[in-house]
């Protein structure tokens, strides 16, 4: 976890499976259970090391107060990237040790860590959910609580248009 002049950035890592679906309309979990059934429509990646009660301290603060979310995906092996924005909440609790979820209604529980997403599973680019139905595929997930969603997703831009690390 880094405070930036962004905000205050966590990071997750976590791998894919073959019963990955990504497909639920209103939410999108993370977990770090390593198995996964064909139920679990909203589950984007396994082995997470992470979950909602693992998050930094200072950015589970920053969402309680309210800031901006913004949830950058990265797959670097097939060089694919999506993002979503969601908003923090005073009722968050951050009490789940196994998931963490990022839903587009304002239902709160222990796993919730954003409400009003822009985004849910369904939503994330097609071949980042593709990509994810592989047990070797892993995902870098970036986590930055933020007063500025556009100056973050500007910066986002402006790396990738550079060509990211080692760009020119």
């Amino acid at each position: 976890m880094v405070e930036h002049d962004l905000g205050v950035i966590d990071e997750i890592v976590a791998r894919g499976h073959p019963n990955i679906k990504a497909s639920h309309r209103t939410t999108l979990e993370i977990t770090k259970d390593a198995w996964l059934t064909p139920r679990g429509d909203c589950i984007i990646a396994v082995s997470s090391n992470k979950s909602a009660s693992d998050l930094n301290p200072q950015l589970k603060k920053a969402l309680k107060d309210g800031l901006w979310l913004v949830f950058i995906i990265s797959a670097l092996k097939i060089n694919e990237y999506d993002y979503l924005v969601a908003r923090g909440s005073p009722s968050l609790l951050f009490t789940d040790s196994r998931s963490l979820v990022i839903r587009k209604s304002s239902y709160i529980d222990g796993r919730t860590i954003a409400i009003n997403s822009n985004k849910a599973a369904k939503d994330i680019h097609l071949k980042i959910r593709e990509y994810l139905k592989s047990p070797d595929a892993t995902i870098r997930v970036l986590l930055i609580a933020t007063n500025s969603p556009d100056a973050v997703l500007a910066k986002l831009e402006d790396f990738i248009r550079k060509g990211g690390p080692g760009g020119t």
